[in-house]
C-alpha cells in the first residue's frame, strides 16, 4: 500500500510551525524541532513505494516530461531553499482535486512544510478563489513565504490505461479523475450534438461539478481533435486552472510577504504499490510585490 505520511502518530504532527497545546512529550519535542530540521532533512524522511523501472518507462512514455513525486519533491525543496524557504517560515497552499489520490503529493509536501491551506476543489480548480487566497496570505509566517502547488490529476493503471487507476481495497479499476471525465463526457455530448446545456449547472448541491463543466467548454474542439482524449484532458484542465490561479495571485499579490513560489502541472496517480508522478509545467518565484522575478522550471525538469 502506498504510504507517504510519517511513520508514527507523534511524527505526524512534527511539521506544525506554531507551538502545540498538546501535552504529549513526544509531540512537544517534535514541535520544538520545527525550526531545527532543514527541509532537505525532512524530505529525506518521506516514505515512497519502491521504484519500478518498467512502469517508470511506461509512465514517461505516456507523459513525456513527467518525473516521479520523489524527484519532484527533492528538486522543489532544493530550488526554494535557495530563495530562503524553510519549514519554519513557509506556508504550503494547494489546489488539488478532492479525490483522496490527490492527497499523496500533498502529504509528501506536508511532511516538509506542515499542514497546507486548501484552495482547491473538484478537478483541482481553485474554488477558494480570491477570498481563500486572501485568508491564506494572512496565515503566512511573518517575514515568510508561500509555496503554492496546483494541478489537475489523471490516473494511469498498471497496464498503461490513461484515465484509470487501481485503488486500495477496490477490485474495480476506477476512473481518475472522475470529475474531469464526467465533465468531458458532458462536453462530448454537447459537441456531438446529442445533449443540450442544462440550466441547472449552478445548482448548489453540485455547484463545483457544474463549474467544472462550464470551465471546460472552451476546450471542446481541442478534446475532440485529440488522438487520446483522456491524455489531453488534464492538460486542458491545467490550461484553464493556470489562468485562474495566476489571476487570483495577481488580485491578491498585496498579501504576499517575502515571496511566493508557484508550482503548476499535472498529477499522475498510480496504483497503491507504485510511485506517483508529476508533469511540471510552471515553476516561478514571485517577489514581495507580486512580480514574477524568476522562472525556475529548468531547475526541476
Amino acid at each position: 500500500m502506498k504510504f507517504t505520511v510519517l511513520l508514527s502518530t507523534a511524527t505526524a504532527f512534527q511539521h506544525a510551525v506554531r507551538p502545540s497545546t498538546r501535552t504529549n512529550s513526544d509531540l512537544t519535542r517534535r514541535y520544538i524541532m520545527a525550526g531545527v530540521e532543514s527541509a532537505a532533512e525532512r524530505a529525506a524522511s518521506v516514505v515512497y513505494p519502491p521504484g519500478n523501472e518498467d512502469f517508470d518507462k511506461m509512465v514517461k512514455k505516456s507523459f513525456p516530461g513527467a518525473i516521479s513525486n520523489r524527484d519532484l519533491v527533492n528538486k522543489v525543496v532544493d530550488a526554494v531553499d535557495s530563495k530562503g524557504f524553510t519549514p519554519a517560515n513557509t506556508l504550503l497552499a494547494t489546489s488539488f482535486c478532492a479525490d483522496e489520490l490527490a492527497r499523496v503529493l500533498e502529504d509528501e509536501f506536508n511532511t516538509i512544510y506542515g499542514h497546507n491551506f486548501n484552495l482547491g476543489g473538484l478537478s483541482g480548480f481553485p474554488f477558494a478563489g480570491n477570498t481563500g487566497f486572501g485568508a491564506m496570505s494572512g496565515h503566512i509566517p511573518d517575514d515568510g513565504y508561500c509555496l503554492l502547488v496546483h494541478a489537475p490529476h489523471v490516473g494511469i493503471s498498471k497496464d498503461g490505461v490513461i484515465g484509470k487507476v487501481e485503488r486500495s481495497g477496490i477490485a474495480l479499476v476506477d476512473n481518475c479523475c472522475g470529475s474531469a471525465i464526467a465533465a468531458s463526457n458532458y462536453l462530448k455530448g454537447i459537441t456531438d450534438g446529442g445533449a443540450k446545456i442544462t440550466p441547472k449547472l449552478q445548482q448548489f448541491s453540485d455547484f463545483q461539478q457544474g463549474a467544472v463543466q462550464e470551465l471546460i467548454l472552451p476546450f471542446g474542439k481541442r478534446l475532440n481533435d485529440a488522438d487520446d482524449r483522456m491524455k489531453e484532458l488534464p492538460y486542458a484542465l491545467y490550461d484553464s486552472q493556470d489562468i485562474l490561479v495566476r489571476d487570483i495571485i495577481n488580485t491578491g499579490k498585496g498579501g504576499i510577504k517575502k515571496g511566493l513560489a508557484l508550482l503548476g502541472g499535472i498529477q499522475i496517480n498510480t496504483g497503491p504499490d507504485t510511485l506517483d508522478y508529476f508533469h511540471p509545467l510552471r515553476f516561478e518565484f514571485y517577489d514581495a510585490d507580486g512580480n514574477m522575478v524568476d522562472d525556475m522550471l529548468s531547475k526541476i525538469v
